[in-house]
């Protein structure tokens, strides 16, 4: 199949840190080509790919020194699309509902990996304009706030299982990675490790600089009025972003990922990759969390910061091997990439199938 893949310019592809939406397209681009297809990647020109990279922007939105307002660069990666979008029999579109007008005129079939939150009230009338979308879930907790949109099928991110050493001796820390905003709960984890006796470890991306948005106003509020001075507590050690070989020794010298989310995580990276370390997770119990972590057997789920207290000093009934094996039978990029497969192959047939309706 000749396709292509339209990720966000934000973060280079991979990521070299921080950039969950960014490593699926990766892993997922890089399983293509393996298998044998024709990819075109349209990404960051800083991006590293065996596909053919088509350049959004010359280096990353995210950390670029000129540019402030990223609106533009949607129209500028749909441009690109629209003029070589004769060459490929689908489109696979990551840059959510920007994309969607642009399915409508396409020679080909084009459909949509959702990779956020859909619990906002201007998405309903949104979903309900675009119920031709093919769209694609990363979980089945996403779906529920839209749940007559147009979704095909629901496929739960892969990793490069390589990038992830089991280890079944870890440290004595815990881990937190992900972002600094309120809803990840870092000052949940502070608290809980606290309370729990053992030292946190905190891998995580300082808020962005984003002129005029909200957002990013309150991530700094947050981090500077509530996080700043709990990282001055005793066995709290603030790391920063990881990536690599460091994130893997990060994740996989740890006794447990905190995940303490306090919004409906579409997904959540992180916990795979925590789980092909071998390394449990606990975790509220929100958005797919469910979906992701076998309680009692891969990590714990809990309802309030007491139970996650109690559920860190059960760690050692977890089976570290177990969660390696559940990692590799789920969340392998083979498993993900035959699934997409599947859906493109079904796109690809029903639109050359209802082209020859037409002309009949």
């Amino acid at each position: 199949m000749r396709i292509a893949q339209i990720a966000p310019p934000f973060e280079t592809v991979p990521p070299t840190r921080y950039g969950g939406t960014e490593r699926v397209v990766s892993t997922l681009t890089e399983e293509l080509v393996r298998r044998g297809h024709d990819v075109t990647l349209f990404a960051s020109g800083d991006s590293t790919t065996t596909a053919r990279l088509v350049p959004i922007v010359d280096s990353a939105l995210w950390r670029h020194p000129h540019y402030q307002d990223f609106t533009a660069f949607w129209a500028i990666a749909l441009g690109k699309l629209a003029r070589q979008a004769g060459r490929f029999d689908i489109v696979h579109n990551h840059l959510d509902f920007v994309a969607f007008p642009q399915a409508r005129g396409l020679p080909c079939p084009m459909v949509s990996t959702v990779h956020g939150r859909l619990d906002l009230a201007e998405l309903a009338p949104l979903y309900e304009e675009f119920s031709d979308v093919p769209l694609i879930s990363i979980s089945d907790a996403q779906r529920r706030p839209v749940p007559r949109a147009n979704w095909v099928a629901t496929i739960h991110h892969g990793i490069n299982l390589d990038a992830f050493t089991f280890n079944p001796h870890p440290g004595r820390y815990l881990a937190f990675l992900g972002r600094i905003t309120p809803d990840k709960g870092l000052d949940t984890a502070i608290r809980v490790a606290r309370r729990a006796g053992m030292p946190l470890r905190i891998a995580a991306r300082e808020p962005l600089t984003i002129r005029g948005d909200q957002n990013t106003d309150a991530d700094w509020d947050y981090y500077t009025g509530v996080i700043k001075p709990m990282l001055r507590e005793p066995n709290v050690e603030f790391i920063g972003e990881v990536g690599g070989t460091e994130e893997d020794g990060f994740l996989n010298n740890a006794a447990a990922l905190l995940f303490p989310i306090r919004w409906p995580e579409p997904f959540g990276l992180v916990m795979a990759e925590a789980l092909a370390c071998g390394t449990p997770v606990v975790a509220f119990r929100e958005g797919s969390v469910p979906e992701v972590i076998d309680h009692g057997r891969t990590g714990f789920i809990a309802s309030d910061e007491d139970r996650l207290v109690q559920a860190i000093r059960q760690l050692a009934s977890i089976d570290r091997e177990r969660c390696r094996a559940e990692a590799v039978r789920r969340f392998s990029a083979g498993r993900m990439t035959e699934q997409y497969e599947r859906v493109y192959e079904w796109q690809i047939r029903s639109a050359r199938a209802a082209n020859r309706r037409g002309v009949a």
